[in-house]
């Protein structure tokens, strides 16, 4: 608990210990805190920069991330202010000194919302058909959510945010304790948590009440009002990292293929608000940059912005664009696993899958693979471009599945959502294995290409799993490897029957999206 309390603190302050107030140009702005009433009497503390030019003005609605108050996009909120925007930032319900509990974007948080529109909508120097709102991670999907309840949003702009709060939790019905205890501890730090969340909480650590928590989590999730956000068409950016932790990417390809309004995807390396968290102090950032041009376009005076797919492939300083996410791949490689051998523990991965095969392993001890530390890997891997990393002999055979490609002449581009395929034999009703698949080198050095967990509840003989999107670029002359364990600090997985073991068979294989 201590090692996670300290993350906490070290994460808030990495992402949001560097946004200080900015100073207006005499003449260009003026700067407002006041306290916004809420519909149901609760007071928000929120801020206000607008131009002192006449006229109306586009005005955008920043909603504050979660454990964060009103000044944390006072940096960006100046720059939009300067070109000619009128800018609302209120901190959430129940954090510091916002009035109210928790309401984990709830009807209430989204309630609120409505309210900062409502008095956009009364501000005489707003133009009443040209409001946009945005944030980053809680922000993000609290925008998201309003968007499907108010016609009167015309424009998002969703960072890290999340479109499905139930994937989020049980993606592949694994619970992602590092990234909720996270959120916990940030909430008792800096916020009023309600019993409601507390109890909610309370069921998830102790896995119990799943449908009930599944259902709370519905309610909060956009995805749950997409008839509502494609009846209003606003314009959506959403744009968040490939390893995030909190809110794995996938739901967000998914959202983004229903929407029927302009809409854009941006995925970049990194982990959760890394990457648009650098932005808050003013310096130059690219997720910054595309917000920007979107609200430019959708609500100001006309920006060039594209509608589309945009990856940043890992390690590269490309910026590829696609019109639509199924552009992103080329092609499919079936990749089938072999017999492990005897004297490595190894099998090939590669080829048609074979046949007629099998290997036990016991997955309650631990390995080397991991996917890293919920928010500070991801960090690292964004600023260094060195992602979570291996030395493959270090596995144990006894505790994994490990099977290695033969090596890429051209080297491969790895693009969209790989899948998995598995045969298995498992001697317990219920476990979890975590797959990771490796960019390995010559000396068997493996760098994290994508990873993820997946739990079975009831006897099975298969598992299929997606990983989360990436982009990534295997160099030349390198291989691919796969590793299936079953711990990784990053997920509370279900492998508690002493002694159980998960024998993995022929016809088994890894489906890799490629250009």
């Amino acid at each position: 608990m201590r090692r996670l309390l300290t993350l906490v603190m070290l994460g808030t302050l990495v992402l949001f210990g560097a946004a200080v107030p900015a100073h207006a140009a005499p003449g260009t702005t003026g700067f407002t805190f006041f306290d916004l009433t809420a519909s149901d009497g609760v007071v928000l503390k929120a801020n206000v920069i607008a131009p002192t030019t006449p006229g109306r003005h586009p005005g955008i609605v920043f909603i504050s991330s979660w454990g964060i108050n009103d000044l944390e996009y006072l940096a960006q909120a100046q720059k939009f202010a300067e070109a000619g925007y009128v800018v609302l930032s209120y901190g959430a319900r129940g954090f510091w000194a916002s009035g109210g509990q928790i309401d984990t974007a709830g009807p209430k948080d989204i309630a609120d919302a409505r309210t900062a529109v409502d008095w956009m909508v009364a501000n005489p120097s707003v133009d009443p058909d040209r409001i946009g709102t945005a944030g980053i991670s809680y922000g993000a999907g609290i925008s998201l959510i309003a968007a499907g309840h108010d016609p009167r949003i015309r424009a998002v702009s969703a960072m890290s945010g999340w479109s499905d709060l139930v994937y989020s939790l049980y993606d592949q019905q694994t619970r992602h304790g590092q990234s909720v205890g996270f959120l916990g501890i940030a909430a008792l730090i800096t916020g009023k948590p309600s019993a409601e969340l507390t109890g909610i909480l309370g069921d998830f650590y102790a896995n119990r009440n799943i449908e009930n928590i599944k259902a709370w989590a519905k309610v909060r999730s956009a995805a749950s009002y997409l008839d509502g956000i494609n009846a209003h068409q606003p314009a959506i950016l959403m744009a968040n990292a490939y390893g995030d932790s909190i809110f794995p990417p996938n739901q967000l390809v998914d959202f983004y293929a229903h929407l029927t309004g302009p809409k854009r995807l941006e995925f970049a390396p990194g982990d959760h608000a890394i990457v648009e968290g650098l932005g808050l102090a003013g310096l130059p950032n690219h997720v910054w940059d595309s917000t920007r041009q979107w609200f430019d376009r959708y609500l100001g005076a006309g920006g060039t912005i594209d509608q589309g797919v945009v990856l940043r492939p890992h390690g590269s300083s490309a910026v590829e664009t696609y019109p639509d996410w199924a552009s992103t791949r080329t092609g499919t490689s079936k990749l089938g696993l072999g017999e492990v051998r005897w004297w490595d523990g190894t099998g090939d991965l590669g080829g048609t899958p074979a046949t007629g095969w099998s290997r036990q392993t016991w997955p309650r001890v631990d390995t080397p693979a991991y996917g890293g530390v919920a928010l500070v890997s991801g960090a690292l891997d964004a600023l260094t471009g060195i992602p979570p990393t291996v030395w493959l002999p270090a596995v144990s055979r006894l505790n994994a599945g490990v099977w290695t490609s033969s090596s890429y002449p051209g080297g491969v581009q790895v693009r969209g959502t790989a899948k998995l395929h598995l045969a298995v034999n498992p001697s317990a009703p219920r476990g979890t294995v975590i797959a990771y698949l490796y960019d390995l080198d010559a000396l068997g050095g493996g760098q994290l290409i994508t990873h993820t967990p997946v739990t079975w509840l009831a006897s099975t003989s298969t598992l299929d799993a997606t990983f989360p999107a990436t982009a990534y670029d295997v160099p030349s002359g390198h291989r691919l490897a796969l590793v299936l364990d079953g711990k990784d600090s990053l997920y509370l997985d279900m492998n508690d029957t002493p002694g159980a073991t998960v024998t993995y068979a022929g016809s088994s294989w890894v489906e890799l999206p490629t250009r």
